[in-house]
Order: C-alpha cells, then structure tokens, then sequence
C-alpha cells in the first residue's frame, strides 16, 4: 500500500477543534475516554455489511498532524485559544484502537472500531474515521452483494466517471475487498495493485470510417484476445465483423461486450451466434447501468463477467454505511471509569467498552453475533472464551503505533480473503438480496461493573 505523508488533519469538522479548545478550558481534555464506531442498523435492512476502509484509516491516524500550514491556517481562522493551537502543534495519537479487520462482515451494533485514549486525542479523529470507513463500507458491502449475485463470475469495477476522482480510488478498493478482481482505473491499480481492465469505447468505434476498422485497430494493438465493443450499431453484425477481425489477425476473438438494450436476451443470441460461428472460446462481458439485482436476473443468461459502474461507486442507492461514532465511556473527576450513553429518542447508544465475538455451530456456520460491554477488554475476551465464540477484534493501533500487518500491500489480498470466508459462513437467509432482518441476531450483554 502506498503512504501518503499529507497532513490529513483538516479533514475534520470545525466542532471537533471547538470540542478539544472548549474542553481544555473546563480541564476534562485529558480524560481516559473510549469512543466506539457502529452502525445502528443496515442501510436498505440488508442482511450484513463488510467493514472496509480500515487500512486508509489507519494511514489518515498515522498522517494526522498539524504542520506549520495547519496552524497557521487555523491561527488565522481566530476560534481557537493560543494554548489549543500549541496543543495541536504537538498532537500525535498515542492511544490505542482494536476494531474488526477489513473484510470481516458486520452487523447492527458491531463495535467496528474502539479508540481509546484522552477526550481530546480520541474525540479528534471522529470524522475521519467516518468519512473513510462509511464510504468503504458501503461500496464493499454493494460489491459483495453484486459477488453472490454472479455466482463467481468476475466482477469488474468501472466507475471512476461517476464518482469524485479521489473516492473513485477509495471505490476500486472496497471493491475488491467485496469479491471484485479488476479497475478500470489506473490511480487504484497502481497504488492497491489491483488488476487493471479496459478496452475502448464506443467513440472509438465511431472515430474510424467504418466498424470493422475500428476492431481491426484495436486488435493490431491489443491482440487477438482483446475484447470488442459490438452494440455501436448491429450487433449481429457487430460480432460477425468482431470474430472475422481477430481470425483474420490469427487468433480466436477473447470476448465480445454489451452495453445496452435487453442483455439477458442478446446474450443468448450472441452465445449462439459465436457458437454457430465456432467461436465456442469467445467470451461476453456485459455492462450497462448494472447493480445487484441485475446481475442476478442475468444468471440463466450465458455472460462470462460483469463490468460494474454508478450503482458500484455509490453503494448501490446507500452510498453511506450509515456508522457514528459516540463516547461510551469515560474517567470520572475521581479516576474511576464510567458507562456513558445517549438517551436521545431513536439514536440511543449502549454505554460501556465493547467486545465482540461470533459463536458458530459445529459445521462452522455462524450463528450469533456476542456483543459485551466489559469494563476492561480482557474481561470481554475472557467471556468470549467461556462462551467458545471467536474473537472478531484486532489491535490496530498501540500505544499510538500502527499495527502494519493491516495496512502492507498484501493487506487487500488478506482482506477480500478474509470476506469470502465469513459471507461463506453467514447462514443461508444472509445471502439473499431481498430486504429483511440482519443474517445474524446480535445478543448485547453488560458485564461492566464500572458504577459503585
């Protein structure tokens, strides 16, 4: 994975600077605090989430700090006192986050992320964390519902152009973490190493005089094995010339591609033309404006991959995971710990540290989600255990010190991994598309013992 070493400290809300200038003032900056990041509910009541974005995450933790141009910036800006700016000048994490690893599914109330350190140095991260991990998720979540629904036929990321140039990177990544193995673009190829996929428009074809020369161009170039766009004009007649091109070059045509109309239907025609043909090899690729349940209606139909585009990028309808991130203990002014929670109708919290675990049966197929409030971690793993259910936290961060078995290159590789393996061991009911209840029930157990 590629390091940045941009500040990423102004990617923050004003209200987090306030808070820290506010709270130094009344004394309570340097409390003990633990701040806790989860989704209430599923966006759409979809049956899981896949977490994603931990590794950008910890990279943004790594390269928050406030350089010369930073305070400078907000020393000009006059709403804070001169001893938070010198704070800032100085800020580096030093406490600690465990969370769920990218590509372990996830469900209401999962404590995705804990952090804890002082209010000030825990509380300032909050809308980074967000702004990373509610877009990653989200496109990882849409690309592994588009995953099950092609039954292991490939999945390509093609959104770039429908997305901010920036989170179009983010997108291919969370991507792949989801089940899809390539990117039309070029920026997350070269950074995430990801597979990078592409061939030529329809302007393409249509800047030679005539189709035929166009796929004949592209295939001089690209070879015989290239795929050619044939919907431009006539299909049928796209493919003839398309399979003529590549044997006339010697070869055998890799695939054809359709981007429009009735695909499930020009897709059997197709498969019986190239058939016909001898083309047996020839494979079809179809775009077009595809999600989630489009790729599922095209599963009778004989396609070879799917390029994905808009409805990939934007998480296709919930381009948020919908997560917060809320204060759920704290030090007291006598040192002793507390459980602290919202109380807000509809957006009540659960007070206390969180452990989670997953208990399975004895087939390995999960069963239920363990959430424990504990006064301490050990505490919860220690119920975990008691309880036989695996552990679904990781350290991510010590002391203020990355944890970079998460975010080295081989990092995505172990994500997507790691998310193949736990859809695959989610209950059948999670794998369906329709809306519904969360494919796993979360049990939330208090063992806190914190209050007098």
């Amino acid at each position: 994975m590629a390091t940045s070493t941009k500040s990423t400290a102004l990617l923050t809300d004003m209200y987090e600077l306030t808070m820290i200038d506010s709270a130094m003032a009344s004394g309570t900056a340097d409390r003990h605090c633990v701040f806790e990041l989860f989704a209430r509910r599923l966006p759409g009541n979809r049956r899981y989430g896949v977490v994603a974005g931990v590794a950008r995450a910890l990279e943004a933790v790594e390269n928050f700090r406030f350089d010369a141009a930073e305070i400078d910036y907000l020393s000009e800006a006059g709403f804070l006192r001169d001893d938070t700016l010198e704070w800032l000048a100085n800020f580096r994490f030093s406490g600690d986050i465990w969370g769920y690893p990218e590509g372990e599914c996830y469900f209401p109330h999962s404590p995705i992320m804990t952090v804890e350190g002082t209010y000030a140095e825990a509380g300032i991260l909050e809308t980074v964390l967000l702004s990373i991990l509610n877009y990653d998720s989200a496109v990882a979540t849409a690309a592994s519902r588009m995953t099950v629904a092609s039954h292991d036929r490939p999945c390509l990321d093609m959104g770039s152009r429908r997305t901010h140039e920036i989170s179009a990177v983010a997108a291919a990544r969370a991507a792949v973490i989801g089940g899809f193995v390539g990117t039309s673009n070029l920026e997350a190829a070269r950074t995430y190493g990801i597979k990078p996929i592409g061939t030529a428009a329809h302007s393409f074809t249509l800047v030679h005089d005539s189709e035929e020369e166009a796929f004949k161009a592209q295939i001089a170039s690209m070879g015989a094995g290239t795929t050619l766009l044939v919907d431009t004009f006539d299909i049928h007649d796209g493919v003839e010339k398309a399979v003529r091109s590549a044997r006339e070059a010697g070869g055998e045509l890799g695939a054809v591609r359709l981007d429009s109309g009735d695909l499930v239907a020009q897709a059997f025609n197709v498969r019986k033309q190239l058939d016909d043909m001898g083309a047996t090899q020839t494979k079809i690729t179809v775009t077009n404006d595809l999600d989630e349940y489009a790729i599922a209606a095209l599963n009778a139909a004989p396609v070879d991959s799917y390029g994905v585009g808009t409805k990939l990028v934007t998480g296709s309808g919930h381009p948020t995971a919908e997560m917060v991130y809320k204060l759920v203990a704290r030090e007291d002014s006598s040192g002793t710990m507390r459980e602290v929670a919202k109380k807000s109708a509809e957006k009540a919290s659960i007070g206390g540290l969180k452990v989670a675990g997953r208990t399975h049966d004895e087939t390995g197929r999960a069963t239920e989600e363990i959430v424990v409030s504990a006064k301490t971690r050990e505490d919860g793993l220690a119920y975990l255990e008691s309880i036989d259910a695996r552990p679904l936290e990781v350290p991510l961060v010590v002391n203020g010190e990355v944890n970079h078995d998460y975010t080295t290159p081989s990092a995505l590789a172990h994500a997507a991994e790691r998310h193949r393996n736990s859809r695959a061991a989610l209950p059948y009911a999670a794998w369906r598309l329709s809306d519904g209840e969360p494919g796993l029930p979360t049990r939330m157990l208090d063992i806190f013992e914190g209050d007098d």
